[in-house]
């Protein structure tokens, strides 16, 4: 992907989710029928678009507007407080009469997390006037999968010529034609890349292909795949281009929650101000590593300049 025009902070718009996480740390996670004691009981914001939103204006350093949808709630209210508080703009958020979503999460000692959403208000979420308005001054367009597909599609479409639509297909869901037409960075971990190549694996066998050959395979549909291998770093792949693996810092992680969305809203912040796409991936990845050194999701964003210097470091390293 070559670099685009200068842009100081870069304009991203993201179009997404906003939950409440009720989060549990948990000695394991239960197997089916099995009820355990866990720890206190947390809330904060949460949801892959508001964790991006704000992982984009706080740790990327972007103008960033979210277009998502909220009830009339107390929920509502921490989630468009945190939003505001990374500097997200968020006039383009409908208030509609249905509980904002939450998200139940359990997180292990090992950092690890399973995660059960409600989606709530997030299923009423549209691309009107004033969101396709701003849309149409992005420079990336950043969407996920907890909000309708035909939503996804029309932020996609509203894009101005020249702009970049990225999508992280998290969770798993097969992706119309109308989608596909659409993508221009399409941002997985291995298990959502085998997903969309195979189709689900039967009993959610963890055996997947090796991610060169799930990413040639995606490279048939979309022109750059990245696909995040969680402490492996990741590996971003082009068409017609060798593919580049980005090593990860290795750090001690407390809490997964949110990081994979630390790291799509970065991603979508650095090429926002014109970054190649393997320089974007070095500081996503530093941006995600700083995010499990903590707990929350949107809490455990770090700041853009932590973000920088740790990218730095790796640059560096033999």
């Amino acid at each position: 992907m070559t670099a685009r025009r200068d842009q100081a902070d870069g304009r991203v718009v993201v179009v997404g989710s906003a939950n409440v996480d009720l989060v549990v740390d948990v000695p394991r996670h239960p197997a089916g029928g099995e009820t355990i004691l866990g720890g206190d009981l947390r809330r904060s914001p949460g949801g892959k678009g508001a964790n991006q939103a704000v992982a984009a204006a706080r740790a990327g350093g972007a103008d960033t507007t979210f277009v998502g949808a909220l009830g009339r709630d107390e929920s509502a209210e921490l989630l468009l407080a945190s939003l505001a508080g990374a500097g997200v703009r968020t006039d383009t958020v409908d208030r509609v009469d249905t509980a904002t979503g939450t998200a139940l999460i359990t997180v292990s000692p090992d950092g690890e997390n399973a995660i059960v959403v409600a989606p709530g208000a997030n299923s009423h979420v549209h691309i009107g006037a004033a969101q396709r308005d701003r849309i149409i001054a992005a420079d990336v367009v950043l969407a996920q999968l907890e909000i309708p597909l035909d939503t996804v599609v029309a932020g996609a479409r509203a894009r101005r010529d020249g702009a970049l639509f990225v999508l992280n297909a998290a969770p798993s869901r097969e992706l119309p034609d109308g989608l596909w037409e659409q993508l221009d960075v399409l941002v997985v971990n291995e298990h959502e890349a085998a997903d969309l190549v195979d189709g689900p694996a039967p009993g959610g066998a963890a055996d997947v292909a090796p991610p060169e050959a799930l990413a040639a395979a995606l490279l048939r549909r979309v022109r750059a795949v990245v696909v995040t291998l969680g402490g492996e770093g990741s590996l971003v792949a082009r068409r017609g281009v060798p593919a580049v693996r980005v090593p990860a810092a290795q750090v001690a992680a407390v809490d997964t929650t949110g990081a994979g969305d630390t790291y799509c809203g970065v991603l979508a912040a650095a090429l926002a101000r014109g970054a190649e796409l393997a320089d974007a991936a070095r500081l996503a990845g530093a941006a995600g590593a700083l995010a499990v050194t903590r707990p929350g999701a949107q809490d455990a964003v770090p700041d853009a300049a932590d973000v920088a210097a740790l990218a730095d470091e790796l640059r560096e390293a033999p």
